[in-house]
């Protein structure tokens, strides 16, 4: 299934029913007083947070979604049925702009959180509602009102506690693999990585947190070069990043400019990402011989002036993942 994390749609909620303009008829009352019925209450339009939803692929080819109106009310003091809502299924993290405006109208956090995108249109009185002492005969009754009309902005940005972060071929979708069900696509070439991909990390039991991966960032990023960039925008929940480096890169690569140049991305894309807790993590120690791992990540750190939490790991053969997950699992629970 494509991944589609951004879609413009238009909502409309139902009319109001129209009263009733009606007088009692029977052979037994020569002089029946009013009895039309108000008219029912248009459908209104929700936005509701489904846990099994991962994509907004379905309002790529439904682009408009129109509630029910009201009916109309009827004689003998018969009220008119409302309209019926129209409840929209959207995966949970969506977030809900005005397509005119731009102003946030509501973030779905939470599974089964509703959101009202569009009221319903208020009903119409009949002419029962005017009766008085005084006016006992009203032959006045009013139609219902429209429904609002609403252009909209959807914005997928995924719920994850830990994100992946770094340069293409650094073995992110690797690391994925190894510490959760997700099967994120793996080869050798640049950008095999297409969309964000999820996965449950389960450290103990009762113990577990969401990894998000993302297309690998290059220099350029921000001019709109690759296409991490433009999924950057679903790490910005997250509560730790994980920049992952590959350890043993292509010869002649200097590795602190290429650490460098992400972290300069990931800048220019958000101050407040940039100032997210950040660990480095060096994978593909396995590509190293033993005795010169320790010094070249050493070295490494040196040239950058790092002085966050750094790990050295082997997605592949899992070397060291068992200490970068529970220290992990530990951060995340002294934040909460």
């Amino acid at each position: 299934m494509k991944f589609v994390d951004e879609v413009i749609i238009e909502v409309a909620a139902g009319k109001g029913g129209n009263g009733c303009l009606s007088f009692r008829r029977e052979k037994s009352v020569p002089h029946g007083g009013p009895n039309g019925g108000n008219g029912g209450v248009g459908g209104s339009v929700y936005l509701e947070a489904d846990p099994n939803l991962n994509t907004l692929i379905d309002f790529r080819y439904i682009r408009r979604h129109q509630a029910l109106d009201g009916h109309h009310g009827k004689g003998r003091d018969q009220t008119g049925a409302d309209g019926g809502d129209k409840v929209l299924k959207v995966p949970v993290g969506t977030l809900v702009f005005d397509g005119q405006t731009g102003e946030q109208m509501g973030d779905l956090k939470h599974s089964l959180e509703r959101l009202l995108v569009a009221e319903g249109g208020a009903f119409g009185f009949g002419n029962t509602h005017f009766k008085s002492s005084t006016h006992r005969a009203p032959r006045k009754a009013t139609k219902g009102q429209p429904g609002e009309t609403r252009k909209l902005r959807l914005e997928l940005r995924l719920l994850a506690d830990v994100g992946l972060l770094g340069y293409p071929n650094s073995g992110k979708s690797t690391l994925l693999r190894a510490v959760s069900s997700a099967k994120p696509k793996v080869a050798d070439y640049p950008f095999t990585t297409l969309y964000p991909e999820l996965g449950v990390v389960r450290v103990a039991p009762y113990k577990s947190f969401v990894m998000a991966d993302i297309p690998g960032l290059i220099e350029g990023a921000h001019r709109g070069i690759g296409l991490g960039l433009k999924f950057l925008k679903h790490l910005s929940r997250t509560k730790l990043l994980l920049h992952v480096v590959d350890v043993a890169p292509v010869p002649d690569c200097d590795l602190v400019k290429v650490i460098q140049a992400t972290i300069q991305e990931l800048q220019l894309y958000s101050e407040e990402l940039y100032r997210c807790e950040r660990w480095l993590v060096f994978n593909k120690i396995d590509l190293l011989q033993t005795e010169n791992r320790g010094k070249t990540v050493r070295d490494i750190l040196k040239k950058l002036g790092w002085n966050q939490p750094s790990y050295t790991i082997s997605a592949l053969t899992q070397e060291g993942l068992r200490t970068l997950l529970f220290d992990i699992q530990s951060y995340l629970e002294t934040i909460h």
